[in-house]
């Protein structure tokens, strides 16, 4: 197990070297952003000056090589246009976006796993059907769009839950978050199940294939003909076995989540790390740039890295191959 751990573990440091140099040389070569930080009628000295105070004179592998031994020392670069560390910024978005993911997958989870089992248990009903018929508007249906028809209807027309920001916050055990307050709950809501439709139509299907597979296995008709009841042999037997998938794709939507919840928190006014990157886009703030596209790189390897682990434990031949 913990040569598994360790070939695994020296994978994703090799990922994030490559990732890094491949993000930071691929920033760096779009755009000037001094053309954005100065004024169009500067003169030639002043546009130098600015230059020289960026570190933008250098050439991009000395960037990449000083941007490396600053990164190792916890320093991702200073905002261009903040002028604070870019990390700083991020981490102080940070909670606001975990806080909506978390809550997204705990709603995919929540109903995903239900449903999917529901219908593959039952594939024939009328209730299946109309679960995978949902599941297919899940997929189909843009997060934009969406998200404006829940602010329309529910927010517009019935007036029953805020439209923008994030809501009140309270602090405890030393967590700050919108969902220890009903204020805050209310404002989470529909940024949250706009964010998690796409992941709950992915988790109902993974668990209904899942639920079709297992159920025909001999070891499922032996536990019913020993007399077991239907809800210890879903509970016992089938959950287990159907849950490598699903935690495959938990594993690796939780990071999309927080990658890709930038359309979410535009179009609902959250204020998470999603806002700041398109400015910094527009802006073309390189090092927030990059250090986001680092951070959500860290996010992915170690999200693979736990699904990798968990593998080992939900079934052993994972393990004894990657030793091997």
């Amino acid at each position: 197990m913990t040569a598994f751990i360790l070939r695994r573990s020296l994978q994703s440091i090799i990922v994030l070297l490559v990732m890094s140099l491949i993000v930071f040389v691929g920033v760096n070569l779009v755009g000037d952003p001094v053309d954005m930080l100065i004024n169009p009628e500067a003169d030639q000295f002043e546009i130098d000056r600015v230059i020289r105070e960026l570190g933008l004179d250098r050439p991009v592998a000395e960037q990449y090589w000083y941007f490396m031994i600053n990164a190792f020392q916890g320093d991702l670069g200073r905002s261009f246009v903040f002028g604070e560390p870019a990390l700083k910024l991020i981490i102080q978005r940070m909670p606001a976006t975990m806080e909506l993911a978390l809550f997204s997958l705990f709603i995919a989870i929540s109903f995903g796993i239900p449903l999917g089992v529901y219908a593959g248990l039952k594939p024939t009903s009328k209730i299946s059907r109309t679960i995978m018929a949902s599941s297919i508007l899940g997929f189909s249906m843009p997060t934009f769009w969406v998200g404006i028809i829940l602010i329309m209807f529910f927010s517009v027309n019935l007036g029953w839950l805020p439209s923008t920001g994030r809501g009140d916050v309270a602090t405890y055990f030393g967590i700050t978050s919108s969902i220890f307050t009903l204020d805050g709950l209310s404002h989470l809501f529909l940024p949250a199940f706009n964010l998690a439709l796409f992941k709950l139509s992915s988790v109902i299907r993974l668990a209904r294939a899942g639920t079709r597979e297992v159920i025909l296995q001999d070891y499922i008709k032996f536990a019913r003909a020993k007399g077991l009841g239907e809800g210890r042999i879903i509970r016992v037997h089938l959950l287990k076995n159907i849950m490598i998938p699903i935690v495959t794709v938990i594993g690796l939507e939780f990071g999309s989540l927080i990658a890709f919840s930038t359309v979410t928190e535009t179009v609902f006014a959250w204020p998470g790390m999603g806002k700041l990157i398109i400015d910094a886009i527009y802006n073309l703030d390189r090092p927030i740039v990059v250090a986001y596209l680092m951070i959500i790189v860290l996010i992915f390897v170690t999200l693979n890295l736990i699904v990798d682990i968990m593998y080992s434990f939900l079934d052993p031949r994972v393990r004894i191959k990657g030793v091997s």
